[in-house]
C-alpha cells in the first residue's frame, strides 16, 4: 500500500483540509511533517465546519492515527485548546502522536516574533506573529526547546536559560523590551508536561514499522510550495520546507519509501501576506473571487490576496515535487464569468518566459501573459463524474492538466465533504 504526500502547489491555502479529509477515510496515519499553527485547514463535515491549525486534518477520520511529526513546531497552548474544543464538538481526539523531537513555541519565540516585524515596518515579512520562524531558527542554532524537554526540568530550565542569555540582550538593547524571566518560562512550560506526556513517542520508528506493515500513510505539508524557505519566492516564506522533500526529514521517512506526491491546487491563484504575485487582481473580478470563495485566511483572518490561475508557478511545483497527480479544488468558485483568463508565461524585460525564473528581481517584474477560456454558468456542486460537469469547464480543467504536467485526479466543487470527483484513485 502506498504511502502519500500531499502538499499545496501554490502560496497555500489550496484546500489541502479537504483533500486529507477526502483520503482519511482510507488511510492509517495523516501525519503533518512541518509548520505550525500558523497554517490553517478549513474541513466541512456535513453540517459541521471544522477550522484545524495544527492538527492533521486526519484528526476527524475514525480509525486514522493523527501524527505531528518531528518537523512540526508545536505552541503547547494552542495544541491543548486545539484539542479541547474538538473534543467538547464529540470528535475523538486520543489516538494523536506527537513526535518527542517536535520543537516547542515558547513565550519568548511569540514576544520576538512580534517585535521584530514591527521593526521592520515596511520590509515586514507579514508573518503571522505566532513564533514560528524565531522557533526555526532556534532549531537550527542549535537553541531549541524539544517536546521531550518538557519531561526534564533540569535539561528545560538549563535551555531556556541558555537561549535568554542572548535574547534578552537583543530584546532590551535593540527593541528597548524588557527582559524576559527564564524561571517564568520554566514553570509555564512545565505546566503543559503532564497534558501532553501522553501523546508523546517515537513517530520516526512508528511510520516506519506502519509503511512496512502494509499500512497507509498520508503526509501533510502545513503550506504550499511557494512558500517554501528553499524553493519559494523567498524571503517571502514560510520556515520550513512544505515541498516534498520536507516529508522525509519531517517525519524521518527515506525518499524511497514514498510512492506518490500529490500536489493540490485552486482553480484560480491566492496567497497571503507580503511579496509578489504576477496575476493578483486589483478589480471586481479580484473581488468577486475572495467573496465567493470565502477567501480570508483559516489561521490569520485576514484577507487573500486573489489571482487568475497561474501555470507557470503549477508547473514549478511540479518540478520540485515530483508531483503524481493533482487534485483542484474550488472549481464552483468560478462559474459565473464569461470568459476565463489563465496566466501561461510570464513577460520579463521584454522576453516571453515560461518557466518560473529564479532571480527574484526577474519574479518581482514578471507580467502575466493571458490566454482566455470561455466560462460556464451552469451549478456544478452537484456534479457526481467529470463528465457531469458543463463542457466549457470539463475543458478548463483539461487546459489546466496539460499546461500544469501532471493529472488532475480530483475536482472540487464544492466545501462540503462529498462535493468532489474522483477521477482517478489516490490508492491504486
Amino acid at each position: 500500500m502506498p504511502a502519500l504526500v500531499l502538499l499545496g502547489a501554490q502560496w497555500g491555502d489550496e484546500g489541502k483540509g479537504k483533500a486529507t479529509d477526502l483520503l482519511g477515510g482510507s488511510v492509517d496515519y495523516v501525519v503533518r511533517y512541518q509548520g505550525g499553527n500558523n497554517a490553517g485547514h478549513t474541513v466541512v463535515v456535513g453540517d459541521q465546519k471544522y477550522a484545524l491549525h495544527l492538527l492533521p486534518s486526519g484528526i476527524l477520520s475514525p480509525g486514522c492515527t493523527p501524527v505531528i511529526g518531528n518537523g512540526v513546531v508545536v505552541d503547547p497552548a494552542v495544541l491543548l485548546s486545539e484539542l479541547s474544543g474538538l473534543n467538547e464538538r464529540g470528535v475523538d481526539t486520543s489516538k494523536l502522536v506527537i513526535s518527542g523531537n517536535a520543537h516547542l513555541i515558547t513565550p519568548y519565540n511569540i514576544t520576538v516574533d512580534k517585535v521584530t516585524e514591527r521593526f521592520l515596518g515596511k520590509r515586514k515579512i507579514g508573518t503571522t506573529g505566532r513564533g514560528i520562524g524565531p522557533t526555526y531558527a532556534d532549531k537550527i542554532n542549535r537553541t531549541g526547546i524539544r517536546v521531550q524537554d518538557l519531561f526534564d526540568e533540569s535539561i528545560l530550565h538549563q535551555k531556556v536559560e541558555a537561549a535568554l542569555d542572548f535574547k534578552n540582550q537583543v530584546l532590551a538593547k535593540l527593541y528597548n523590551h524588557r527582559a524576559v524571566v527564564a524561571e517564568q518560562v520554566v514553570e509555564e512550560m512545565l505546566g503543559y508536561a503532564d497534558q501532553i506526556r501522553g501523546y508523546v513517542a517515537d513517530t520516526t520508528l512508528l511510520l516506519n514499522n506502519a509503511i512496512d506493515d502494509g499500512k497507509v500513510v498520508l503526509f501533510e505539508g502545513g503550506q504550499g510550495t511557494l512558500l517554501d524557505v528553499d524553493h519559494g519566492t523567498y524571503p517571502f516564506v514560510t520556515s520550513s520546507n512544505p515541498t516534498a522533500g520536507g516529508a522525509c526529514t519531517g517525519a524521518g521517512v527515506g525518499p524511497t519509501k514514498i510512492s506518490r506526491v500529490i500536489g493540490i491546487l485552486k482553480a484560480y491563484t491566492t496567497r497571503v501576506g507580503a511579496g509578489p504575485f504576477p496575476t493578483e487582481l486589483f478589480d471586481a473580478d479580484g473581488e468577486a473571487l475572495r467573496t465567493i470563495g470565502g477567501e480570508r485566511g483559516v489561521t490569520t483572518g485576514r484577507d487573500r490576496r486573489c489571482g487568475w490561475f497561474d501555470a507557470v508557478i503549477a508547473r514549478y511545483a511540479t518540478r520540485v515535487n515530483g508531483l503524481t497527480d493533482f487534485f483542484l479544488t474550488k472549481l464552483d468558485v468560478l462559474t459565473g464569468w464569461e470568459q476565463i483568463p489563465v496566466c501561461v508565461a510570464y513577460e520579463i524585460d521584454g522576453k516571453r518566459v515560461e518557466e518560473l525564473p529564479y532571480s527574484q528581481t526577474d519574479f518581482h517584474h514578471a507580467k502575466p501573459i493571458y490566454e482566455t477560456l470561455p466560462g460556464w454558468s451552469e451549478d456544478i456542486t452537484k456534479a457526481k463524474t467529470f463528465a457531469e460537469l458543463p463542457k466549457n469547464a470539463q475543458a478548463y480543467v483539461k487546459a489546466l492538466e496539460e499546461m500544469s504536467g501532471a493529472p488532475i485526479s480530483a475536482i472540487g466543487v464544492g466545501p462540503g465533504r462529498d462535493e468532489t470527483i474522483e477521477i482517478n484513485s489516490f490508492l491504486d
